[in-house]
């Protein structure tokens, strides 16, 4: 396994780890339910959603106004 591969298994390792603990922190340190997280992690999601379908949105109207000035252009 090359020296980039394992750093890059490293890293996500470690950010799953970190990811756990932080969990972990908010059910048991601050005392956040179980049906609360899943309510905020169904949030993110839907949240993280409509920023890439937004993001598919405007891609899609870039590309046509580039064909639509490219069609101009070549009249």
């Amino acid at each position: 396994m090359s020296r980039a591969s394992r750093r890059f298994y490293r890293s996500t390792g470690l950010g799953l780890a970190a990811l756990g603990v932080l969990v972990w922190a908010a059910v048991d340190q601050f005392g956040i339910s179980l049906e609360e997280m899943t309510e905020l992690f169904l949030g993110t999601l839907g949240v993280a959603g409509g920023i890439i379908a937004l993001a598919a949105f405007l891609v899609a109207v870039l590309i046509g106004v580039r064909k639509l000035l490219q069609r101009n252009d070549s009249d």
